[in-house]
């Protein structure tokens, strides 16, 4: 067994017993990333050298007995749109091919303080704007359960260097489905929190009054530790949440009796194929057995969520990716004649088709003329479906779901049809749209390849919704399963 496999807390207590050293499980976590990453391609940068300093400092630390945080030597990956100082960040762009980070992202800054070690930085769909990780402009991620298939996206690195055993836990970000998505592809635990619960400052912006960061891990457990590690206050992030952060970790108690679940009729209906919905009733059958009970609820205004979000997420990214102008950092054409020429040529030579598709689209969205009868409409859908789930929360404590209408595809099959991979997030976006927390952990396969089960909680209700997770998971055994690469 690798020694990536146990959970945080099974490896922090071989490392206090002496049983383990960092050192040993940081060279587990390299050596692992050199047996599969040439077919994963799970990381766009390792950072051998300083990994390995960094877990000889930790273990002079162990010796000494001085205090320990708490991911403790714990070897991780960083989604490569978060911010690491002196390492690059690249988005998976080549406008940003040649970008070295000055400073830490806040969430890796507290993971810092929880001594954790970064071994590098996980592929994505460049600018967070895809779910396959095929618009990655490095290289594609592959599947670790079936290579042939795609991991999911845009954090689909973070989700199969975990799978893969590569790394303990990853970050990834989740703007319309970025974490849970590729979770579920993947057979692992992805949770979006709350928007504003983790700060998003060195999170470089896709579409802001959306993106969340949160984990990826194998066990619901490992997900509060992290959360734990990461979420709280932060003055540099007008958006941050001021609000006492509890100890996720006692949510665990693996009670759910008496737990009320909705059901949405919309989350079950056409599109979802019939292997997961199969898997969706088994899980609410399991959810029963363990004392909670569940009701068919209807979320009406969950057709129109992919259009609302698209237009809102394609308008704020066309607004955020305007800095991206080849003067102040970034790669800069060197054929450009005039300071015009240059912005047109250094956008058209540095974004890929996915960013530059995204970008009009919002562009066109905001225009004059055209703002009220989309933009302002889209904003509007927006509040329905938010809406939506106040009403359902009144009676319920979570709303139970699939994470994906099917498990992964292909790699290719959906490339050239956007309105099809647009549609994969169908499940997932009105949860962002809404602001509220939602995690995927694995119920079911088919065919070899996961399937996830989403839980629902209202906002700045996670306690609620690991809890829910974390009974579900210890009553079964769909986390213990491994992928052979």
């Amino acid at each position: 067994m690798s020694l990536l496999h146990p959970s945080i807390e099974e490896i922090r207590q071989k490392l206090n017993d002496r049983e383990l050293s960092v050192e040993e499980l940081v060279s587990a976590s390299l050596a692992r990333i050199e047996q599969v990453d040439g077919t994963v391609g799970a990381f766009l940068s390792v950072h051998a050298e300083e990994a390995r300093k960094h877990a000889q400092a930790l273990d002079r630390k162990l010796q000494e007995g001085g205090p320990q945080g708490l991911l403790f030597g714990l070897p991780a990956g960083v989604k490569d749109n978060l911010n690491t100082l002196g390492f690059k960040t690249t988005c998976a762009s080549q406008f940003l091919s040649n970008h070295t980070s000055i400073y830490d992202a806040t969430a890796v800054r507290k993971l810092k303080e929880q001594d954790y070690v970064l071994v590098g930085k996980t592929n994505m769909d460049e600018f967070a704007m895809g779910g396959s990780n095929e618009n990655s402009s490095f290289h594609p991620v592959r599947n670790p359960w079936n290579v042939d298939y795609v991991p999911g996206g845009s954090s689909g690195g973070s989700a199969a260097a975990v799978a893969a055993g590569e790394v303990s836990f990853a970050l990834g970000s989740d703007t319309g489905g970025s974490i849970r998505q590729p979770a579920s592809y993947c057979g692992i635990v992805g949770l979006k929190p709350t928007y504003g619960l983790v700060s998003r400052f060195g999170l470089v912006a896709f579409a802001s009054s959306l993106d969340q960061i949160g984990p990826l891990t194998r066990t619901v457990a490992d997900s509060a530790y992290v959360l734990q590690a990461i979420a709280g206050h932060d003055t540099q992030d007008s958006t941050s949440l001021n609000v006492e952060i509890p100890d996720y970790r006692k949510a665990l108690t693996g009670d759910i009796r008496g737990l009320r679940i909705a059901v949405p009729k919309e989350y079950m209906g056409e599109g979802v194929a019939p292997a997961v919905r199969d898997a969706v009733k088994n899980a609410l059958v399991e959810l029963e057995k363990l004392g909670a009970v569940w009701e068919e609820v209807s979320l009406p205004h969950t057709e129109y969520a992919v259009a609302a979000y698209y237009l809102l997420a394609s308008s704020e990214a066309s607004s955020n990716l305007a800095r991206f102008d080849g003067v102040r950092y970034g790669v800069r054409s060197d054929r450009a004649e005039g300071l015009i020429d240059l912005y047109r040529k250094s956008r058209s030579e540095g974004f890929g088709p996915e960013v530059k598709r995204r970008i009009m689209l919002g562009t066109y969205a905001l225009s004059s003329g055209y703002y009220d009868a989309y933009y302002l409409k889209a904003q509007k859908v927006r509040s329905l479906i938010k809406r939506d789930f106040d009403q359902v929360f009144e009676r319920f404590d979570v709303v139970v779901g699939p994470t994906a209408p099917t498990p992964a595809f292909k790699l290719g099959e959906q490339a050239s049809d956007p309105l099809t991979m647009y549609l994969n997030d169908i499940l997932t976006i009105p949860v962002s749209l809404a602001g509220i927390p939602a995690i995927s952990i694995p119920c079911g396969s088919d065919n070899g390849l996961p399937i996830g089960l989403q839980i629902i909680g209202k906002a700045l209700d996670e306690a609620t919704v690991l809890r829910t997770a974390h009974a579900f998971e210890q009553s079964t055994k769909y986390h213990l399963a491994r992928p052979e690469l």
